[in-house]
């Protein structure tokens, strides 16, 4: 999943600088008064929330794009030097304000956001010891794809929407000026992404250099407006867009390309562990603690991921056994990677395979939902100029305050590689009842502050997306052997990466040992591994959640059916997961056990 409003975002543009002393800022005075008004304690409790919330809109305009929020389609963030140590220092204030907040005043409600918030901006502060903003570029993300993916899914239907898009576009040269900054800093401190994972990266860049207009991705919105728009007025918008492309985007995106390759690519490290940077180590224990909301080692999530490995392999066996299949485990991978009847031929009949899955999902969700979002959601390919990086799916989230729909994007590069025996799972992890059901429930919440609406834990939305893997077979799912088999291999691919994630940033493994690892385990194909692997190399700690936080639901899961027994229902107990939004996976334990708790002496009903 493309992540919303996250820990990371704030960790990314703070760095590790000192500058004297400046002015208290107007964000810093505010909290100073709020934190002295005489007001009750939930009234300056939801006062902060809502000068936080504005604050993070008007310092991530990208953001504010992504929830619907309009205002700031205009603009691009300030990651100036001087601008990421404001950002650094400000992260106390909201502090002193909760200091001076009750929280014993506060309703249950109102507690739970309070502890939420507090975390959020506690890790903040902490990991500023931790410089992640000099990772502005990798394979994933950075400039080169979430500029044409920003405008894309920005405004587009009045005259004022595409003039922010078209100041955007004249923007660009700037931003590429501090992202150069930001990279030749991380460069003579040593900090890099790992050399061989930024291969395609220039090629990327390239692909937004394209001097026909025409064929150019950040003018998608310029090919064809909306008919309210006058057609003097289109063409005057189009022309204004394609003066921005060749004198400011291309030149820009030009000067970016040569850094990477003259400077940038030849000096970025060799070695790629996170744990070979300076503070490495710690700084994975930190990555892994915020991912998985827990205080679990590396070498204790490493010991569980062999051990899923094992339990899986073992069912693996017992479907191997069910297909019939005449070969030891290693011909059925090879098998499942290079039969022509598991692919298709082109791109658009995998599309239609993955819509098609879709709404055989959406009728199943009343059997095991009470409530169910309004927002749709549609599939779309992975964009051209950047499938070649990216992984298998990913579901990019809607905006019910601007209309927008929630996107399940599908990789359609190298479509023989594309498995329909994965697709089931796949879906289910993204689409319904997986990222979609639960990011637009989320976001459709009523009386909670927007932070708790548009935030994420990692740990609680993947491991929510594998959970809902699972949930195929009740949803009559998984019938034919194969693609059973492929539910299993996603659950293996996850318990593969709290072993080789653990084994490259902890444990010394190599790229290829790793490689090696998840080829002999799973039977995903050697480009989707690359691309796993390396995914790994520039997120650390992120693939950790996904199997922690799925075995944390399970878990909760059979304790409520234990303790409920004849009263337990499976609507309830999902409507109780997903009905505080994303939280951590303590508070998301504790919240369960007092619902089953109330359950059983008949306080809720």
């Amino acid at each position: 999943m493309k992540p919303i409003l996250t820990l990371g975002w704030l960790l990314a543009v703070l760095p590790r600088l000192n500058f004297a002393a400046p002015a208290v800022t107007t964000y810093e005075r505010d909290c100073a008064t709020l934190a002295a008004a005489k007001t009750t304690d939930a009234e300056r409790l939801h006062q902060l929330f809502q000068l936080d919330w504005d604050r993070s809109l008007i310092e991530s305009p990208e953001f504010a794009t992504e929830v619907g929020v309009p205002g700031q389609d205009h603009r691009w963030s300030d990651i100036s030097l001087p601008a990421i140590a404001r950002r650094k220092r400000e992260l106390q204030a909201p502090l002193k304000v909760l200091r001076a907040i009750n929280r014993a005043q506060l309703n249950a409600t109102d507690q739970l956001s309070y502890d939420l918030f507090r975390n959020n901006q506690e890790q903040a502060v902490e990991g500023t010891r931790f410089p992640t903003e000099y990772f502005q570029i990798t394979q994933l993300n950075g400039i080169p794809q979430d500029i044409a993916r920003l405008l894309a899914i920005a405004p587009h239907a009045t005259i004022p929407d595409y003039e922010h898009l078209i100041a955007r576009l004249n923007g660009v040269p700037g931003l590429v000026d501090q992202t150069l900054v930001l990279l030749k800093q991380g460069l003579t401190a040593g900090i890099t992404p790992p050399r061989v994972t930024l291969r395609d990266v220039p090629q990327q860049v390239k692909n937004q250099m394209e001097t026909d207009p025409q064929r150019n991705s950040l003018l998608d919105s310029f090919r064809k407006f909306p008919a309210e728009i006058p057609e003097a007025q289109q063409m005057r918008l189009r022309r204004e867009a394609e003066l921005a492309l060749t004198e400011k985007v291309i030149p820009a995106f030009g000067k970016l390309h040569e850094f990477l390759v003259r400077d940038y690519l030849p000096g970025a490290r060799e070695t790629i562990a996170m744990s070979d940077l300076p503070d490495g180590k710690a700084w994975y224990e930190f990555s892994a603690r915020v991912s998985t909301t827990t205080r679990l080692p590396p070498q204790q999530i490493h010991e569980l991921g062999l051990a899923e490995v094992k339990r899986i392999r073992s069912e693996m066996d017992k479907v191997i056994a069910a297909t019939g299949f005449k070969g030891n485990f290693g011909e059925l991978l090879e098998f499942l990677r290079t039969d022509p009847r598991f692919a298709y031929t082109n791109a658009e009949d995998l599309l239609r395979g993955y819509r098609d899955i879709c709404k055989r999902a959406d009728p199943e969700l009343a059997r095991l939902f009470g409530k169910l979002p309004r927002l749709p959601y549609g599939v779309l390919p992975i964009p051209d100029y950047a499938a070649k990086s990216q992984t298998t799916g990913y579901y990019q989230p809607g905006a019910p305050s601007a209309g927008r729909p929630g996107y399940f994007y599908a990789n359609t590069y190298a479509v023989e590689t594309r498995f329909k025996w994965e697709m089931e799972a796949l879906t289910l992890h993204e689409a319904v009842p997986g990222h979609h059901l639960q990011i637009a429930l989320a976001q459709e919440m009523d009386a909670v502050p927007e932070f708790r609406k548009q935030g994420s834990y990692t740990a609680f939305v993947e491991g929510w997306g594998l959970y809902a893997e699972s949930l195929g077979s009740e949803m009559g799912f998984y019938q034919d052997p194969y693609a059973r088999f492929g539910q299993l291999v996603y659950e293996m691919w996850r318990a593969i990466r709290l072993v080789v994630d653990t084994g490259m940033h902890a444990k010394g493994w190599t790229r290829q040992q790793a490689i090696d690892y998840f080829l002999a385990n799973a039977s995903k194909n050697a480009h989707d591994v690359t691309v796993e692997v390396d995914r790994y190399l520039v997120w650390p700690g992120q693939a950790l959640a996904y199997k922690i936080g799925e075995l944390r639901i399970k878990e909760l899961r059979a304790y409520a059916a234990q303790e409920l027994g004849d009263r337990f229902d499976i609507r309830q107990f999902h409507d109780q997961i997903l009905g505080q939004a994303a939280v951590p996976l303590d508070l998301l334990a504790a919240h369960l056990k007092e619902w089953v708790t109330a359950r059983k002496t008949g306080k809720s009903q």
